[in-house]
């Protein structure tokens, strides 16, 4: 019985150390997501506060995890649709959504 307790624990702290390297490795780079974020500027201001004239809602300080989803969304075009957004994220890498969402995530 211990060997199977001993193992079991084992294995939880395997599973729990690779999902924690995971999360770190798949943290984007906040420079780098700056430099995305200028073509939201327009829509999203300076400060991700929002415009509700361009119908562009507060984005600051989501989560990145939200903002990585959300844009997914709006690329697939199933869920959620907005023409005007789709020419700004179509071509946007994985490793780019990451790097935006870092940053958009510690706008205040």
């Amino acid at each position: 019985m211990e060997a199977i307790l001993g193992k079991s624990l084992s294995s939880l702290i395997f599973l729990i150390i690779t999902f924690y390297s995971v999360l770190i490795s798949a943290a984007g780079d906040v420079q780098s997501g700056s430099k995305l974020y200028s073509s939201c500027i327009q829509c999203h201001g300076e400060k991700g506060r929002g415009n509700p004239e361009e119908g562009a809602p507060k984005i600051a300080g989501q989560y990145d995890w939200y903002i990585i989803s959300s844009i997914k969304q709006f690329k697939a075009g199933v869920e959620r649709k907005n023409p005007k957004m789709l020419p700004y994220i179509k071509n946007l890498t994985d490793r780019e959504l990451e790097d935006l969402a870092a940053y958009i995530s510690q706008l205040n």
